[in-house]
């Protein structure tokens, strides 16, 4: 387990490096890797420490340098996003209510399950839009709109309205302003800061919380 954290650490920490490498190495085969890694960090409720807004980032980035179509890159993910979050809402919509009494566990989040919850009752269906940009939340949020029995149709309206811009936004924003000098020369602080604006919200929340706790 250790071993496998250290190893999410370094691609997170070098993600620029090793999406590089890997793009020289394996060509069209990152295609797929970038599509399982979207599709599990949306899609899987224990996978939320996947990467997601640094690696498209990075990704709109390497695809600028290497004069590759982006906008091929930008389906295929944005379908990688649709389809997990839709696989994830009706992984919740099966085990209903009871995953609520699960015990914490290192493959299981439950607090992190439970301010989702929390999320979702005060917002609705457009928590599935904003949590695109919350690590962890996301990955919990059609998660907990299967559990609360959202339609289904209302549900995909909001997850595909979500994966277009979340997608969008940080593909294309990595490929039009990655290759700057700056940003290209500093691109793991530039990593670092996205994800913690992506953070942000979700402190910004706990914060509040305490507060009125106190």
């Amino acid at each position: 387990m250790m071993e496998l954290l250290l190893y999410l650490w370094d691609l997170v920490v070098h993600l620029d490096t090793h999406l590089a490498s890997l793009l020289q190495q394996y060509g069209v085969w990152v295609y797929l890797l970038l599509f399982l890694i979207v599709f599990c960090e949306t899609g899987l409720v224990v996978t939320p420490f996947l990467p997601g807004d640094s690696l498209l980032f990075v990704a709109g980035t390497l695809w600028a340098a290497a004069g590759l179509n982006v906008h091929v890159l930008a389906a295929l993910l944005v379908g990688a996003a649709i389809l997990g979050n839709t696989t994830n809402y009706w992984i919740g919509r099966y085990l209903g209510p009871k995953v609520f009494h699960w015990e914490d566990t290192r493959w299981f989040n439950r607090r992190a399950l439970e301010r989702t919850h929390q999320f979702y009752e005060r917002h609705g269906g457009k928590t599935i839009v904003i949590t695109r940009f919350v690590p962890i939340i996301r990955t919990f949020a059609p998660f907990v709109a299967g559990v609360g029995s959202m339609s289904h149709a209302r549900f995909q309206l909001f997850n595909v309205t979500g994966g277009l811009l979340w997608v969008a936004s940080l593909l294309y924003s990595g490929f039009f302003f990655g290759n700057i000098a700056f940003i290209r020369n500093n691109l793991t602080l530039v990593i670092f800061g996205i994800i913690g604006l992506s953070l942000a919200p979700m402190l910004l929340a706990y914060a509040q919380h305490r507060l009125h706790r106190a």
